[in-house]
C-alpha cells in the first residue's frame, strides 16, 4: 500500500496523535501536508523498497504514553473516519503494538538496575 500511496501522492510521513475523531490512528499523509513541530517526537523512518524513506512522527503527550510499547503500522480493510490517504483505496493504517521486553527497554535507556524509569 506504501508502494501505491507514493507512486499516487509522492513521499509519505505518518504522524500518530492522541487527539479525537481518528486520531488514535496513524495518519499517512504526503510530506508537507502534515506540518511536525515542538510537540512531536520523531520515532524513526520506514524503509520501503521502490519508494522514499518515511518518516513516522507521534504527539510528545502520546509518547509519554507509548514509550514503553514496540508499535507496527498495519493496515487492514475498512475505511477510518481521519484524513489519512489511504481510506479512498477501503484500507484503514492503525497501530498494533505489544509491552517492550527488558532487553529492549535497556537498549533504549529506559531501564536502570531493574526499575523502568
Amino acid at each position: 500500500m506504501l508502494r501505491h500511496l507514493g507512486a499516487t501522492h509522492g513521499p509519505l510521513m505518518f504522524h500518530q496523535s492522541g487527539g479525537c475523531c481518528d486520531g488514535s490512528s496513524p495518519m499517512c499523509y504526503p510530506v508537507g501536508m502534515f506540518r511536525t513541530g515542538g510537540s512531536d517526537v520523531h520515532l524513526g523512518t520506514l524503509s520501503v523498497d521502490g519508494i522514499d524513506p518515511v518518516e513516522v512522527y507521534m504527539s510528545r503527550s502520546q509518547f509519554e504514553y507509548w514509550k514503553y510499547t514496540h508499535l507496527t503500522i498495519d493496515i487492514v480493510d475498512g475505511r477510518g473516519s481521519g484524513f489519512s490517504i489511504e481510506a479512498p483505496e477501503g484500507k484503514r493504517f492503525l497501530i498494533r503494538s505489544r509491552m517492550l521486553d527488558e532487553g529492549e527497554l535497556s537498549a533504549l535507556g529506559l531501564v536502570t538496575r531493574g526499575a523502568v524509569l
